[in-house]
């Protein structure tokens, strides 16, 4: 991303800790559950919703730092919104890999295939950057399929939450909220035809969500 003016790199700033605090303060709140399954010794893609994008960094320090010692990087776009998310995520640790398939989409493709490459997960939020809600873009069949990847599904489901008017109607759990963390057992989809994979990618991350509702 081009170099921002001084006054947007201030506000920049200034949401970035104040997003970060408002997550932490919310999620020290929650009573939390994560399931049992696990992640693999090596590198896998990890697939989830748009709209549960805004507590998947408290699943990253469970599944990768805290039981797996080992790293994703998630693709995240070149817009400015996506500067934003880079930030926030670096906080814990969690790495990007820029570009997606509205902007830079060659470069986020190479640049996943190097990392996967040296034993890094990829992460996607397959509806992403922009939607449409619930979409899978080619992408995420395309890095799953050349590499042979497991592939696994992550989502959060809460008892109580805020649902935005957002065009990923994007879900925020409310203090003192129940929430379940959940990753899926894997799949793949090497030998399938480009729609058939996106339609069992979307049914299984459904199948996510429905499994882990309250």
């Amino acid at each position: 991303m081009e170099e921002l003016p001084i006054k947007k790199r201030i506000l920049f700033f200034v949401t970035e800790y104040l997003l970060l605090g408002v997550l932490w303060l919310i999620f020290l709140t929650c009573k939390k559950n994560y399931n049992d399954n696990k992640l693999p010794p090596y590198p896998c893609e990890v697939l989830f919703w748009h709209n549960r994008l805004a507590f998947m960094c408290f699943a990253y320090k469970k599944w990768w730092k805290s039981e797996r010692k080992r790293d994703g990087k998630v693709i995240i776009s070149d817009h400015k919104d996506g500067e934003l998310i880079t930030r926030i995520v670096s906080h814990f640790g969690i790495g990007a890999v820029r570009g997606s398939s509205s902007k830079g989409a060659f470069k986020a493709l190479k640049g996943a295939f190097n990392e996967i490459n040296n034993g890094i997960d990829i992460i996607i939020t397959p509806d992403g950057p922009r939607g449409p809600l619930h979409s899978v873009a080619d992408g995420a069949v395309v890095i799953a399929q050349k590499k042979d990847l497991e592939i696994y599904t992550l989502t959060y489901e809460a008892d109580r939450f805020w649902e935005f008017n957002s065009w990923d109607k994007m879900r925020l759990p409310k203090p003192f909220s129940r929430v379940n963390f959940a990753i899926s057992k894997p799949f793949k989809v090497t030998d399938m035809e480009l729609e058939v994979a996106k339609e069992k990618i979307k049914n299984e991350l459904f199948k996510a969500e429905n499994d882990n509702k309250f």
